[in-house]
């Protein structure tokens, strides 16, 4: 016997497949870094494209797969994450088109795309990935609803109807989401143990090197909010404290471990005190900073012996931390003799111009370490300049910048600084962290960007102890202390300042939503949780009861969508589907259709009951449509059909 071949989907439910599968592909791909996302959308059309008009040969797929995995190794390296993974889901997404031959091609690809938007989760959290992977969903309902119409023979309904369809089918899934989101068990960690980014989001770092700090500098997204309970620093004390830098091997700084971790030493206060919260984003890092200097680490970090503050767990979501801080009028006044060396550790062969300088300054200052910092604050506010465009420096680094260029930004002045002030024997070391901040007046809070990190110096002085010290704000104090909201306020005239000014205030207002979303999604954690059920009179409920309570809701919602189905089970045909409908309205008045009586005998037994109901000239109408073949109003008679009551002057 001769086997038929399968029949094969039509042109626009292929059409819709593929559209489903590039918006559930989207959310992904704006995730991953811009020249793989280029690569997997490139391949993604490529396969598309070529798979409507002929079968794609396996040498191409492999040719395909091999290209991606190339790609994805030059992005991400050999690392194993959850981007790479997600790397890898996008690129086997994108060949998974060449395989849409049949109905099941066309639903198996459907249901793989899901995984796609899920996936874009575990990368981001944000409201423009939940809208766009809820358009993805309705894409791809949709489309598994053409998919089963063509499959059975029927025409597929108008697309407004089909969105009617569709809206229905996850309205009855929001009580269920709706009980997971409010009531299952808030934990600490995910189940599952996601593993950390295998190419980290830019971020502070434990070291520092030449040229390291292009791209982090670029970067204007959130790094922080900052909100304040009283008194805000002014802008010379908005130094947001990160990794202390000592070790110094020619080229690049990098911090001590120890110290890192060890026990912080005592510092005098001065009168100035600031009690804030910071909303950190994720980083996949666990180094956080805070104002300089904290008074204590908050719950699940460390203060180490250098003020620094190091997260328990890798800040793999949005995270909040309460701290206090105070100005410091002495900071480790008695300097220990391991830390004073590291201090003044110079490595050999590196940077004779700036020895020989620092040695002549010590010689003319004598003893007076103050005079020596000052002068070289004085130098660089006379002859240098900030610049974000600087060569890539030789062996002697700092001596092409303080003899040759002088001009570069804060990683070359803050570097250069120290190993000056180490030259004259004046202990010092590289501080990290983000300078300023800009307020934002629609949630009276501060934003601090990737691009305001910033590197400045900490010199130790008799008496005084550890004393901050920023050479960059000696050349360019508008990098520092200034904000973009400050210089716009500098002048009131001009359209274009006028445009700036709007757009500033619609990034500010962006930013404001952004956050509101994290106050009531993403920090949606189990203290929260608590006080959501107190509210309904639920008494606090340990994990447990919490898992039977959600169950329970769980349970009854599931109940509620499988009986809305069954009562829902009904017809493929949508037009016929509509007509029964229509008849169950008339047998609840007692008018319900005999199983041997026509259509026309019906509304004509109808119309005598409540004449003028419009019952016949609707009856007329769906018979020429099911029977005739007159499908010229097919849309036009579903929608009348569904909107038809049974009462006196009903029009059909």
């Amino acid at each position: 016997m001769t086997k038929l071949p399968a029949p094969l989907p039509r042109a626009d439910t292929r059409t819709w497949s593929l559209l489903a599968a590039a918006l559930a592909l989207l959310p992904l791909l704006l995730q991953l870094p811009p020249a793989l996302s280029l690569s997997v959308a490139a391949v993604a059309a490529l396969t598309s494209a070529w798979t409507r008009r002929r079968r794609l040969p396996a040498s191409i797929k492999l040719l395909l797969m091999g290209v991606m995995f190339v790609a994805i190794y030059w992005q991400m390296g050999g690392g194993i994450g959850r981007d790479t993974g997600c790397a890898l889901l996008a690129a086997m997404l994108a060949i998974k088109p060449a395989e849409l031959r049949s109905f099941r091609d066309a639903r198996s690809l459907v249901g793989f795309a899901l995984f796609a938007p899920f996936s874009a989760f575990l990368l981001d959290q944000g409201p423009t990935t939940l809208l766009l992977s809820a358009t993805a969903l309705v894409a791809s309902l949709l489309a598994l609803q053409r998919i089963a119409d063509d499959q059975a023979g029927v025409a597929s309904p108008a697309l407004r109807l089909q969105l009617r369809g569709v809206g229905r089918l996850m309205l009855l899934a929001l009580p269920l989401a709706m009980a997971g989101f409010w009531l299952l068990p808030r934990l600490p960690t995910p189940l599952w143990g996601a593993p950390e980014r295998s190419v980290s989001t830019p971020g502070l770092s434990d070291s520092m090197a030449p040229g390291a700090w292009g791209e982090l500098m670029a970067d204007d997204s959130p790094a922080l909010r900052v909100q304040f309970f009283g008194p805000v620093p002014a802008p010379e004390q908005r130094y947001w404290r990160g990794p202390v830098l000592t070790r110094f091997d020619g080229r690049s700084w990098t911090r001590l471990e120890h110290h890192a971790t060890g026990e912080p030493p005592p510092f005098t206060t001065g009168p100035q005190r600031w009690d804030y919260q910071i909303e950190y984003e994720a980083t996949d890092r666990r180094d956080l900073v805070a104002l300089d200097l904290p008074l204590a680490a908050p719950a699940d970090a460390r203060l180490g012996a250098d003020y620094s503050l190091t997260s328990a767990r890798p800040l793999s979501a949005l995270s909040r931390w309460r701290l206090q801080s105070a100005a410091p009028r002495q900071f480790q006044t008695r300097l220990p003799d391991g830390l004073r060396r590291q201090a003044l550790l110079l490595p050999k062969g590196f940077n004779p111009r700036t020895l020989a300088l620092a040695r002549q300054w010590r010689a003319e200052a004598g003893g007076n370490d103050a005079a020596i910092v000052q002068r070289s604050l004085d130098w660089i506010h006379r002859e240098f300049a900030y610049t974000l465009n600087t060569p890539i420096p030789g062996r002697h680094s700092v001596d092409e910048f303080l003899f040759d260029q002088k001009a570069g930004y804060c990683e070359h002045f803050s570097g250069a600084f120290v190993v000056l002030m180490r030259a004259a024997d004046i202990p010092a070391r590289v501080v990290t962290g983000y300078a300023g901040g800009v307020h934002n007046p629609y949630g009276n809070y501060w934003l601090v960007r990737r691009m305001d990190a910033h590197a400045w110096a900490e010199a130790w002085l008799p008496e005084r102890g550890w004393v901050r010290v920023d050479p960059t704000a000696a050349v360019a104090p508008e990098r520092i202390y200034d904000t973009l909201e400050d210089r716009l306020g500098q002048n009131t005239s001009g359209a274009g300042l006028d445009l700036g000014r709007r757009w500033t205030g619609l990034l500010q207002y962006s930013d404001y939503l952004r956050r509101g979303w994290n106050n009531a999604v993403l920090s949606f954690d189990a203290e929260r949780q608590s006080r959501l059920l107190s509210r309904l009179g639920v008494a606090r409920l340990s994990p447990g009861q919490l898992v039977a309570l959600f169950a329970s809701v769980a349970a009854a919602a599931l109940a509620l969508m499988a009986w809305l189905l069954a009562r829902g089970e009904r017809q493929r045909d949508p037009l016929l589907r509509a007509w029964h409908q229509l008849g169950q309205r008339y047998a609840r008045l007692g008018l319900a259709r005999e199983p041997a009586e026509t259509a026309g005998d019906w509304a004509r037994r109808v119309e005598l009951t409540l004449p003028g109901c419009g019952l016949s000239a609707l009856s007329q109408r769906f018979s020429d449509a099911r029977y005739a073949g007159d499908l010229t109003d097919d849309d036009s008679l579903l929608m009348d059909l569904r909107r038809h009551r049974p009462k006196p002057g009903a029009r059909p």
